[in-house]
């Protein structure tokens, strides 16, 4: 009776909705990368890795949740729901069974159709893989099997492509080795909950396209492959190749993204136990390589991993004989760049060998438990050069790091928390908690402590800092919905870091607060106003006195933004931005205006993309950070300071069925400058120039 009465229930639904009767699915939109990111990411910073954040993203996204089969974790770490539309949902699943038609979620208290048309490219009601096929019939068959190529260049001339001079003293000067050109070629074939399998290859502009062992350069620069099943038997992943991992709150295992602070300010304070990852990004460190699996047993899962991976770093010889190799490491090199003999010098030269593994328990579905645990061991001994601010920091060879967290779901309250132990005797707690107070108002709180001695080499949970390290700090963060077109958006967080940081000599504190007001009158116009401010202590610049470089000051950032959306048309989309940024540093004082005009036409196989912007910023603390349309799986987030004018254009076309192209120009003008960048990516010019061409072939379609 139950069953029929859904049936009518939502025959009603799609009647209402001028849909097709007998129609299950609405048509699903595709994922519009630019939402997402302006909805989710974190306030932009040079320190921030955004393409490993987009990566892992994406993929998450581009493996789409079946609500049927949906549990706490799943939506909570999809950041599409507040807590009290996820306890509807399941008091609604609960009643009335599983949903037979994506047209049902209308008839759930607390979804409106905003939220709905945010989910519906990230959810579906039924398993498309058959599972009665043999997995290599699966596997050749897939649609989502496709390459990917990409060439992009920068075509002004930089400083390290040029000739190389010779000094006075007879000294060659330095040059990269390669060419200007940036490749890149990805392959890929996935289906939702089944598998994974791929390799990526990447070689930066500078570096040298050269098969040399002796090197370790075979070719490209980079390569990373995966292969990762899910639901073998009783198996729940099965990782071979690169992998991330993410459990509790990131402080062992942090998968390599955390989305922190922004203008979704209240679910993403949270981490989720997503497991076992593929790592498919071309960022040549924060990733596993070897193996791993997770085991499923009723209420318990039990994950191991091991890796032997290699890593790029500065080595220096070892004052004591007595040192199994007489060399040691003083820095790692995160940048992946091995375009110099300098950086060259850096790659791949020692190993780290991480055993690992989490127990997770459910005793109900509202609840999750915990623990985890990672070794970590070096061929070499890292031994990095003593300064004040790094004396608590890792040295020696090995390090010990292990967990216990928690979640709980009480009716509109989701709590949560993740407390570590490294062997050095340091640790880090994070304990949170989001509501929805309210049908209209939603709060986020969380509190953290990591001490300034407590190392973890894979962590990312939230923190002001890029690592989960000397820092004390208070998050509070508030959504309020009066009606359905206004929306505001809010947080606050102080922190303190009890000992002395990079630029920093002295313990601090610090806080930051942003506020957003939006205005969606329509599904065609959207409108807000942005503020910010951020106040962090820095050194005083060095006046060759004996106590300059030990006193320090505040730094006061505010920015402020303009926004307006405006869906002219089926096929035409304007943007339109005003940015505005001030900063005061002691007696010092510098703003920063940019005006931002974008235009998006689109038809059924092709869409262009185009923006015209001009900014004019006093120096680089004014610098203004502004998201930019790109080609496919690829990031942009560039910093403007000066004088110029920036504009870009994005064509996207489908030559075939299988085959699409993707073509970006892109150009800066200065008109306060005749020199760009400095070092051996100076430019003589007062403008830069680049171009992105990127090709994806489906195999199957």
């Amino acid at each position: 009776m139950e069953r029929l009465r859904k049936i009518g229930l939502s025959a009603l639904i799609l009647f209402v909705s001028g849909q097709i009767a007998f129609a299950q699915t609405p048509p699903k939109p595709e994922i519009n990368p630019e939402d997402l990111i302006e909805r989710l990411f974190p306030i932009p910073e040079d320190d921030i890795d955004y393409e490993s954040i987009y990566e892992v993203l994406l993929q998450l996204y581009l493996n789409p949740i079946n609500l049927n089969r949906a549990d706490y974790e799943s939506l909570q770490a999809s950041y599409l729901l507040n807590p009290n539309q996820i306890e509807s949902f399941f008091k609604y699943r609960d009643q009335h069974g599983d949903l037979i038609s994506l047209y049902e979620l209308q008839a759930i208290p607390e979804f409106d159709p905003v939220t709905i048309e945010r989910l519906l490219p990230f959810v579906t009601l039924e398993e498309k893989n058959q599972r009665t096929k043999g997995f290599w019939q699966r596997l050749s068959e897939e649609e989502q099997a496709y390459f990917i190529f990409r060439h992009r260049r920068v075509w002004e001339q930089r400083r390290g492509f040029s000739l190389a001079d010779t000094s006075s003293t007879g000294r060659i000067s330095t040059r990269y080795l390669g060419d200007p050109n940036d490749l890149y070629l990805r392959f890929r074939i996935q289906h939702a909950r089944d598998f994974s399998l791929g390799f990526t290859l990447d070689k930066d502009a500078g570096e040298q396209f050269t098969w040399d062992p002796t090197t370790r350069r075979y070719g490209f620069n980079f390569f990373s492959f995966h292969f990762q099943r899910y639901k073998v038997g009783k198996w729940k992943t099965l990782a071979l190749g690169d992998f991330q991992a993410s459990f509790g709150q990131g402080l062992v295992y942090g998968a390599g993204y955390t989305l922190g602070k922004g203008a979704e300010t209240v679910p993403t304070v949270r981490r989720s136990s997503v497991g076992i990852l593929p790592y498919t990004a071309a960022l040549e460190f924060g990733f596993f390589r070897g193996a791993a699996a997770t085991y499923e047993h009723r209420k318990w899962e039990f994950t191991a991993l091991a890796s032997f991976a290699p890593r790029d770093g500065r080595t220096r010889e070892a004052l004591d004989s007595l040192e199994d190799n007489n060399s040691l490491i003083s820095s790692f090199n995160q940048s992946g760049l091995h375009r110099t003999p300098s950086e060259l010098a850096t790659k791949n030269q020692f190993r780290e060998l991480s055993l690992g593994g989490a127990i997770q328990y459910k005793p109900v579905s509202r609840a999750q438990i915990g623990a985890t645990f990672l070794h970590t061991a070096f061929n070499r001994t890292w031994i990095p050069q003593q300064r004040r601010y790094n004396q608590f920091e890792f040295r020696g060879r090995s390090n010990q790091l292990g967990s216990f967290y928690f979640n709980y779901n009480w009716k509109n309250f989701l709590f949560f928390g993740e407390s570590a132990f490294s062997a050095s005797g340091g640790n880090g707690t994070v304990i949170g908690m989001i509501s929805s107070l309210s049908p209209k108002v939603d709060f986020s709180l969380l509190w953290r402590n990591y001490g300034k001695n407590f190392h973890s080499f894979y962590g990312n949970s939230f923190a002001e800092s890029t690592r989960p390290i000397n820092e004390r700090g208070v998050y509070m963060g508030l959504e309020v919905r009066p009606d359905k077109k206004w929306k505001l958006n809010a947080y606050y967080d102080f922190f303190r870091f009890p000992w002395l940081r990079f630029r920093l000599y002295n313990p601090s504190t610090g806080y930051e607060w942003l506020t957003r007001l939006s205005y969606r009158p329509s599904r065609t116009l959207n409108a807000f106003v942005q503020f910010r401010e951020e106040q962090k202590d820095r050194n005083l610049p060095d006046l060759n006195e004996p106590a300059t470089p030990y006193r320090s000051q505040a730094i006061r950032r505010r920015t402020g933004l303009l926004n307006l959306d405006i869906q002219l048309t089926k096929n035409l989309f304007t943007r339109s931005r005003i940015w505005w940024t001030g900063v005061d540093f002691g007696s010092n004082s510098s703003n920063g205006f940019m005006i931002i005009q974008d235009l998006r036409f689109a038809r059924e196989k092709w869409k262009i993309t185009g923006r015209y912007a001009l900014f004019d910023t006093d120096d680089f603390d004014s610098r203004i950070y502004a998201f930019e349309n790109h080609v496919l799986w690829t990031f942009s987030i560039p910093a403007f300071s000066g004088q110029g004018q920036r504009y870009y254009l994005l064509g996207e076309y489908d030559l075939s069925r299988k085959l699409r192209l993707y073509f970006r120009f892109a150009r800066t003008s200065f008109t306060d400058r005749e020199k760009i960048s400095s070092g051996l990516q100076e430019i003589q010019g007062s403008r830069q120039t680049e171009t992105t061409l990127l090709l994806r072939y489906y195999l199957n379609r």
